[in-house]
């Protein structure tokens, strides 16, 4: 079993010394110049204090409840978990990440009922914690957790009967037949939130296991939904069938492909093809940012309320993309900065952000999306600030 490194490594070995050194050579001008924009912050918003204070925030509260009915976890706390482990390791925070370990020991006990069913993207993104917890401590129980709700992800046939008792659980049999046909994943909707949900599990279990077999469906799965939904500007609509360039639905997207992109092999035969496509969606974005730093719950509706979680989806991309060299610093760097910047002002003392989009299905009806309601401390919006904290300190 090869590990995340090796295989760009061997590639790199193959190319002329001199290729590799103009290489070595822009990383390091591409870091000096993310040092210029991501750093020297003003009392209080610093990476450091704020990711903190999220992350405590997390810690300090229970398990919410999103709706009648479900009594499992879904993903808005997985991913602020996931944002805080990642916050606590980059910080060196052994004391904060001992408390998030902890926080999940109920689930081997007293919790198991709450370990949600791998069976749409929503719940199977919840491996995506055990296997960093695998990252972090080398504990196989995290693994074996993780790596079973990877493996089912590609589990054929989905439970129809289980499923139908899911949130956003629309499937239907002909996508599901096509992503089978195609080696997708049957949980493939062509949704632009499964981005993540899909690859982000995918790509955390390649990280844990070295197995490229988790990289490659990831990758797969990316270039899939970008050829099905990225729009000829570069932006995604909702779902095939709802023409709205949502705010958090892009971020999903966004935040996919960065997450994708820093693992995935540089001499994978598809990294051309997700690069390009983050490329194209990155320059469209620099074009909708609005003169505080905000982006829109519908990103070409200026009419629309600046959004608190999709800002800090697309900063954490921007972010992301400066640090490796896939973006120009001199033109991503300060909007990426500004970014930042404007969600501090939305973070209240008790280490919530405000102004995050409502939970939000798909729907045909542009006032659907511009009157959603506006959430306080949801985790739709606490875990981006984490994710920025977490590049910015990457």
């Amino acid at each position: 079993m090869v590990t995340p490194l090796a295989r760009p490594g061997r590639s790199l070995l193959r190319r002329p010394v001199t290729i590799l050194g103009l290489s070595l050579i822009a990383l390091t001008s591409a870091a000096r110049a993310a040092t210029d924009y991501f750093s020297s912050w003003p009392a209080g918003s610093s990476p450091q204090e704020i990711g903190r204070r999220v992350a405590e925030r997390f810690i300090a509260s229970p398990h919410p409840n999103f709706g009648i009915g479900r009594n499992f976890i879904i993903y808005p706390e997985v991913c602020a978990w996931y944002g805080s482990l990642t916050f606590a390791q980059l910080a060196g925070d052994q004391d904060l990440t001992a408390q998030l370990v902890q926080r999940f020991q109920p689930f081997f006990s007293t919790e198991a009922s709450l370990i949600p069913k791998p069976i749409h993207v929503d719940l199977s993104v919840f491996g995506a914690v055990p296997l960093e917890l695998a990252i972090e401590t080398k504990d196989p129980r995290y693994l074996k957790m993780g790596q079973a709700m990877a493996d089912a992800q590609w589990d054929n046939p989905v439970d129809l009967v289980e499923l139908a008792k899911t949130p956003s659980a629309a499937i239907e049999p002909s996508v599901t037949a096509e992503a089978i046909q195609r080696g997708l994943s049957p949980q493939t909707r062509f949704w632009v939130d499964d981005m993540y949900m899909i690859t982000i599990l995918q790509t955390q279990a390649y990280r844990a296991t070295g197995d490229a077999k988790y990289i490659d469906r990831a990758a797969k799965e990316a270039a899939a939904y970008l050829d099905k939904l990225q729009e000829p500007n570069g932006l995604f609509h909702h779902a095939p069938d709802v023409p709205y360039f949502w705010g958090r639905g892009d971020g999903w997207f966004a935040v996919g492909m960065a997450e994708l992109l820093r693992s995935l092999p540089a001499d994978h035969p598809l990294r051309p093809r997700i690069m390009e496509g983050y490329h194209k969606m990155m320059a469209s974005l620099l074009q909708y940012q609005d003169p505080q730093g905000m982006w829109h719950q519908l990103i070409d509706h200026p009419e629309a309320w600046p959004e608190t979680s999709c800002t800090g989806m697309f900063a954490f991309a921007m972010i992301t993309g400066v640090k490796n060299g896939w973006l120009d610093a001199d033109r991503y760097g300060p909007a990426a900065r500004k970014a930042w910047l404007a969600l501090i002002p939305y973070i209240n003392p008790n280490g919530d952000i405000r102004d995050v989009c409502e939970g939000t299905n798909k729907k045909a009806d542009l006032q659907y999306y511009l009157t959603r309601g506006k959430k306080v401390g949801d985790m739709h919006g606490q875990a981006p600030l984490l994710w920025c904290a977490s590049a910015l300190l990457r």
